[in-house]
């Protein structure tokens, strides 16, 4: 997780920091509308990202607090991922631009 100091002082910049790439905000789509997923769900539904990608985005979420990741002890050990408090907070962010691209479609289209 990021210290205060790390962080851009601007909150729109801290903002972008955290979520501001495609794959994360793909991610965090798929946690906040289809609820827990797996390392493969992530693939199927994501196909252009590579597993590297994945795994360093997903890394980064956690780190960052935004996601948790939990490790089943099950054979073959089952691993899950989910929005934390901190990540489920990002809602009202995710609907806005839902809605705007949406909205831009339909003026396009």
């Amino acid at each position: 997780m990021l210290t205060k100091n790390e962080l851009p002082e601007c909150p729109v910049a801290t903002t972008v920091q955290l979520i501001g790439n495609k794959w994360k905000l793909l991610i965090i789509r798929n946690l906040m509308y289809n609820g827990k997923q797996r390392f493969t769900e992530f693939t199927k539904s994501i196909p252009a990202i590579s597993k590297k990608v994945l795994t360093d985005n997903l890394r980064a979420l956690e780190n960052d607090g935004l996601i948790e990741r939990t490790v089943f002890a099950e054979v073959p050990p089952r691993v899950e991922y989910s929005l934390t408090p901190l990540g489920m907070s990002l809602r009202s962010i995710l609907d806005a631009m839902s809605d705007w691209g949406a909205e831009y479609k339909r003026a396009e289209g």
